[in-house]
């Protein structure tokens, strides 16, 4: 008599078009995830207006008055010396925003890593469906199966990878809506390399969270668990500003930083001049990344998940 083998990639797939029909009743989720990006980039990525910094606009309303030389009998008009003020700073906030961020709005810049954000919290949530299903008995009822506990593990990292793909997708047509300024690089293709990079880091951050609640049964603790561990990720990495502007330890922890390579990566592919040596270092680091902590993952299901 044969021994029944399980295969792994039909039990990969029930559990994971599972895993999308449970988000799929819950539209709010869906809301919330999309809105608050939203809400960042049209309350802060609006709102943060650098180049008015250094716009000369803030010399209009001002008032320069008449300069008297006695030695030479020479009086130098105020509205003179303002008119050349002028045109002297009247591209200066343009070419600042150029040389630090690399583009002319900084709308442009923080949008596009609000695509990261969202894949940090939407793979945040691979973790607390793990915690979920073992409170509720659904884990025990899957592991007195014939599927593979490494098919548990990669139906959630599955799942969390094609809606951050989905909601990036709505988000980047949503920035493009409200302003973003697409480098003359950018090509339809450029959307595959996006969405590339998309799947790389949140297999690793979503077998991340996955291994730290395997053993877990309080949402509570794996939330704060996550809450601790995204705060970080999000502000030493360069989605809200450029790394080369950190303090030297903040710079540190922020070129070993995964969220930095995807967002970097998705930059390159938006609103960057396209540098493809630049490129191929985010997706190199990324697959390790990937690689490392979904290895991490499936070692840790297999000693841990108990039936």
């Amino acid at each position: 008599m044969s021994e029944y083998r399980p295969n792994i990639l039909r039990g990969l797939s029930a559990l994971t078009i599972r895993e999308l029909k449970k988000w799929a009743k819950e539209p709010i989720i869906l809301l919330m995830a999309i809105l608050q990006p939203i809400i960042w980039m049209g309350l802060l990525g609006k709102a943060m207006n650098l180049n008015a910094i250094f716009s000369v606009n803030s010399l209009s309303n001002v008032n320069i008055p008449d300069i008297k030389i006695p030695e030479y009998g020479i009086t130098i008009s105020g509205t003179l010396i303002k008119q050349r003020l002028l045109e002297v700073f009247e591209n200066i906030g343009t070419n600042v925003m150029q040389n630090f961020f690399g583009v002319t709005d900084y709308f442009s810049y923080m949008s596009v890593g609000m695509i990261s954000m969202i894949v940090m919290f939407t793979t945040m949530f691979s973790g607390m469906s793990m915690v979920w299903d073992r409170r509720l008995g659904f884990l025990d009822k899957v592991l007195s199966t014939p599927v593979p506990r490494s098919a548990i593990i990669f139906s959630k990292v599955l799942n969390a990878a094609l809606r951050s793909m989905f909601q990036a997708t709505i988000i980047l047509a949503l920035a493009a809506i409200l302003g973003l300024k697409i480098s003359p690089t950018f090509s339809p293709m450029n959307l595959l390399g996006i969405y590339a990079a998309i799947f790389l880091l949140s297999v690793g951050l979503s077998s991340l969270f996955l291994a730290l609640a395997l053993r877990s049964t309080r949402h509570e603790v794996q939330m704060a668990v996550v809450n601790l561990i995204n705060m970080p990720l999000m502000f030493a990495s360069n989605i809200f500003f450029p790394t080369s502007m950190m303090p030297e330890w903040l710079q540190a922890i922020a070129n070993v930083n995964p969220v930095s390579y995807l967002t970097d990566a998705i930059r390159q592919l938006t609103i960057f001049p396209l540098n493809s040596s630049t490129l191929v270092i985010d997706f190199v680091y990324l697959g390790v990344f990937a690689i490392i902590l979904s290895a991490i993952g499936i070692t840790l299901s297999w000693r841990y998940l108990t039936r």
